[in-house]
């Protein structure tokens, strides 16, 4: 019976999920028309909220009027309203009710609060569902076995605010609604109860030991590549300790775990003798063997693969080589822009979810859907159901060709990851392009590289990098680091006033990419949030990282 249980669980979920697929596909043969119905239906539903009102909704009858009428927007243009809705208030940008304020950071640990309706969770569902039906039908063995949907903890936040609005969903399937969420739980390898650990040790403990009871593990979704990387880095460290779990059915993660997790995991987790012994064996094993034996259906492995967190991609796959690696829509906290498809270039956009408009990267007038150009990067403005209308979302995209004659998107990274403490606007696109440039040209393939600002005599940045490069090659590639960066008008004046001193190189030991997730979790973060980024605003890094500054100076760098 438990083997045919996640096949009748996903089954159903496909199946509900087909009718909200098939709009969605008869809404791409006609994008523009069905570009203007969203526009209309989210007008038209909050024409009575108080933006409403106060741009005259009901008087709003083409995307030119709306263009014209209502500005361009970012999150510091309404925090305002989101105030008062947090402390209670009702009608304000829009006029059903908000259910919940979603937290979210980008890649500082600054918090935005997102308000959530019922007509935004819909959105979010008629994304979702094309994609999944996709997915269920692309390979279809992934219907036989369970999965793991990126659990995330809840961390340290209030959980209403003081207006009595609920602060977060109660569980991350909940995005999907109540049937199709409890779907979704039937088939999790990991529970939902898990996301209250707020120990990391323990948290990254009970969520392998959840995985490791599934030998049906047949697809893996998660936002972050590096968060299921680490996670599969502990298994030589914890393994015995695993094993010795599953073989009684306890509990005995590093860490605490509350009572009332405690008690609810082990009601559940019944002694796995057979999985016991197969970890034991497979930890002789060196990855990726060793992850082939323990989860020998794994077919799919979905998460972030776009800009930043490219490199991250592969260094997953390499580890997983015997799934599938499939890179995550672009998706935010405030909506869904694209959504992957099995033979699509890029990602394909959800049209039926949310209004989208799309600002050149290289200046002028938004443009809709079908004027974007292949090879062209855009500035990504949504108008959604939740009350954000001509929202700047700050993501850039590419357009990577066309599926079905729809310009299909990929990310290439953020707008606003800028670093400017002394005039420098460091932009992290261009730090991006100078390392890629340096590794190229040098072969040069750090396991972790990130340029963070330095604020020791003189201030200045450092690149901190892992890697088993010599200090002399390491020092020739610092030199083509810095000149890249010297590229940067600002950067380079900055550097010629002497407000900055020449690049700093740190020579990272230890596991950098846990320690960068550690303290943007300590920060706030969630880790599902934490991003890979090559550009960071912190000034201390090098009291966290392990390692020591190369002695060598960059001559020639001035």
């Amino acid at each position: 019976m438990r083997r045919l249980l996640p096949t009748f669980a996903n089954t159903l979920w496909a199946l509900a999920a087909l009718p909200k697929a098939l709009r969605f596909h008869w809404g791409l043969r006609d994008r523009t028309a069905t570009q203007r119905q969203v526009l209309r239906r989210i007008l038209r539903d909050n024409a009575e909220a108080e933006v409403g009102r106060r741009y005259d909704f009901d008087s709003i009858d083409s995307v030119a009027a709306y263009q014209d009428r209502v500005p361009l927007t970012t999150y510091e243009d309404w925090t305002e309203e989101i105030d008062r809705i947090a402390a209670g208030e009702d009608g304000v940008l829009t006029s059903e009710p908000v259910r919940l304020l979603e937290p979210t950071s980008g890649s500082t640990a600054a918090t935005k609060w997102i308000p959530y309706t019922d007509a935004l969770q819909d959105e979010f569902q008629r994304a979702v569902a094309p994609w999944i039906v996709d997915l269920f039908r692309h390979p279809s063995q992934l219907l036989t076995g369970s999965a793991y949907w990126s659990v995330s903890p809840v961390g340290d936040r209030p959980e209403q605010t003081d207006g009595g609005v609920p602060v977060g969903f109660a569980d991350d399937s909940d995005y999907l609604g109540p049937v199709q969420g409890r779907l979704v739980r039937t088939v999790m390898a990991v529970p939902p109860c898990v996301r209250r650990l707020r120990d990391i040790e323990a948290f990254r403990y009970v969520t392998l030991l959840g995985l490791l009871r599934r030998a049906d593990l047949t697809l893996v979704s998660v936002w972050n590549p590096t968060f299921f990387t680490l996670l599969l880095e502990q298994l030589p460290e914890w393994g015995d300790r695993l094993a010795d779990d599953l073989a009684a059915g306890t509990l005995s993660p590093p860490g605490s775990v509350p009572a009332a997790v405690r008690e609810q995991l082990e009601a559940q987790w019944t002694p796995c003798p057979e999985r016991a012994s197969v970890l034991r064996s497979a930890l002789n094993d060196a990855p990726p063997a060793r992850h082939r034996r323990l989860w020998p259906r794994l077919h799919l492995v979905s998460c972030w693969a776009d800009g930043p967190a490219a490199a991250h991609a592969d260094e997953l796959a390499a580890l997983l080589p015997h799934a599938h690696l499939q890179p995550k829509g672009l998706l935010a906290t405030e909506g869904v822009v694209t959504i992957p498809m099995t033979d699509a270039p890029a990602g394909v956009p959800a049209v039926r979810s949310h209004f989208f408009e799309f600002l050149p990267a290289d200046g002028g007038d938004p443009v809709l859907l079908d004027a974007l150009e292949t090879g062209n990067r855009y500035d990504v403005v949504l108008t959604t159901g939740g009350g954000l209308y001509r929202y700047q979302l700050r993501d850039r995209v590419e357009v990577g060709g066309r599926w079905r004659g729809v310009p299909c998107l990929q990310f290439v990274g953020k707008t606003d990851q800028v670093v400017d403490r002394f005039g420098e606007k460091l932009n992290a696109r261009h730090v991006q392009r100078v390392l890629d440039a340096v590794c190229d040209a040098h072969d040069f393939s750090p396991s972790f590289a990130m340029l963070a600002p330095d604020e020791r005599d003189p201030p200045g940045y450092t690149l901190f990098v892992k890697t088993t490069a010599s200090d002399s090659a390491l020092h020739n590639i610092g030199q083509r680091v810095e000149r890249g960066l010297r590229e940067n008008y600002h950067y380079d004046y900055c550097r010629r006033l002497g407000q900055l001193g020449p690049l700093r190189l740190f020579r990272a030991t230890g596991n950098a990419q846990n320690t960068y997730l550690k303290h943007c979790v300590a920060a706030g973060q969630r880790p599902g949030d934490v991003k890979p980024t090559v550009l960071h605003s912190d000034t201390d890094w090098h009291r966290r990282f392990e390692g020591a500054f190369l002695e060598i100076p960059l001559c020639g760098s001035e």
